[in-house]
């Protein structure tokens, strides 16, 4: 170690405190720290750094984790891959500050839960307190179509439901008279459906399940909108039809024509008109007030006849739109009266092993026939064909017979060369 140069090394300054030099080296050190104010003043600094480690003391391994070590090097000296730590060993060697860090975790998660589920109790309990007057108010006796809803429910369900149904009972319930609607008072409204049903069956004997459909529309007062039935050849005959049979009865009614044969496919549908009709009465209604204010209109005006006939003209446009609307309302209130079936029937066929031939005379007189027809159709194919292109050849023609004609005595005069 060099204590010649003009300032000695930390490192020297460091083993004289420690002790570490030997006795001639430790007196030229401490002479010339005496002599130099610099390395007396990193020596005093050094000092303490002594000091304060030679005070530091390891703490003791616990057997544990001792062994644990142990443990893991015996299992890494075999070859065997070595795991993760277990949890507890890990955790055992955590200070205060992070068991401090995790309980002041825990306990924000566990204060952020108990908020965010405060609205939601308080929420519950606001719809208890409106639900109260429901639940606490007499119920009524239920009709039928209530009863069933309510069933086997408990009171506060059962007080809820009754609420409502008594809400809907007490609804007014819109009805046209003259054109006008009419309000009634403690009135159901029934929904307004219009039904569809779609048959498709196969009939063994179709002449008597023919004569049995219109047996089945006429006993239930229905009509046929639409029917038509084909009969081929050497093939089932069938029968298309569109029924209109009144609603009440259509249960009744489709029963009875699945007596007819074997239902290949079947499909019912329903349509609720309710507010389309709800908004047409509306509309026929405010027409109607309409109109009313225009003749008024034209009866106390006495100006201008231009301004009359615009008059005129408005209770005539008015007019046109309510019988629209109202012709829509019957066509409407009808597609609700009468449903729809749309029936198909397929005779069950058998097909014959030896249809009949025709006769021999027949079939000749068939081959000449056919014979004439393809021969004067291609006779007739050909003139067709000159009429079309015979133009456009002769042009050709005539543009390349120069040349053809050129080539060919040039090709006899070689001929004759040779």
């Amino acid at each position: 170690m060099n204590l010649t140069a003009q300032h000695l090394p930390p490192e020297a300054i460091m083993a004289l405190l420690d002790g570490e030099l030997a006795s001639g080296e430790a007196r030229t050190a401490s002479e010339h720290i005496e002599d130099c104010p610099e390395c007396a003043k990193l020596a005093e600094q050094l000092r303490g750094t002594s000091q304060s480690l030679s005070a530091w003391k390891v703490l003791t391994i616990p057997n544990r984790l001792e062994d644990s070590v142990t443990e893991l090097a015996a299992i890494a000296a075999s070859g065997v891959e070595i795991r993760k730590p277990k949890l507890f060993v890990r955790a055992s060697f955590w200070n205060w500050k992070q068991w401090a860090a995790l309980s002041a975790g825990s306990v924000a998660a566990l204060l952020f839960v108990v908020a965010m589920s405060m609205p939601t109790k308080r929420g519950q309990t606001e719809v208890a307190k409106h639900a109260m007057p429901y639940i606490d108010a007499p119920r009524s006796e239920p009709n039928a179509g209530s009863a069933g809803i309510l069933g086997d429910r408990d009171k506060v369900q059962g007080g809820v439901m009754g609420a409502m149904l008594g809400a809907r009972a007490a609804a007014p319930q819109v009805e046209v008279r003259n054109g006008a609607p009419q309000l009634h008072e403690n009135q159901v409204p029934r929904p307004m459906i219009a039904r569809t049903v779609s048959l498709s069956m196969v009939v063994k004997d179709f002449a008597r399940s023919r004569s049995s459909l219109d047996d089945i529309v006429a006993r239930y007062h229905g009509y046929s909108a639409q029917l038509s039935a084909s009969t081929a050849e050497n093939a089932p005959r069938t029968l298309q039809a569109s029924l209109r049979i009144p609603a009440p009865a259509l249960p009744s009614a489709v029963s009875d024509l699945k007596t007819l044969g074997r239902v290949d496919r079947e499909s019912q549908a329903g349509e609720e008109v309710t507010r389309q009709h709800e908004d047409l009465v509306v509309r026929l209604k405010n027409s109607h007030e309409t109109e009313q204010r225009l003749r008024d209109i034209l009866q106390q005006r006495t100006g201008k006849i231009s301004d009359v006939l615009k008059v005129e003209e408005e209770i005539t446009r008015v007019r046109g739109e309510i019988e629209q609307m109202e012709a829509e309302q019957k066509a409407l209130e009808h597609r609700v009266d009468f449903a729809t079936v749309e029936l198909q029937l397929a005779e069950e066929y058998e097909a014959q092993l030896n249809p009949p031939a025709a006769s021999v005379s027949t079939r000749i007189h068939n081959a000449l026939v056919a014979g004439y027809q393809n021969a004067s159709e291609m006779l007739l194919g050909v003139v067709l064909f000159f009429a079309e292109y015979g133009p456009a050849l002769l042009i050709w023609l005539a543009i390349l017979a120069l040349p053809l004609a050129l080539l060919w005595r040039r090709y006899r005069r070689m001929s004759a060369a040779v």
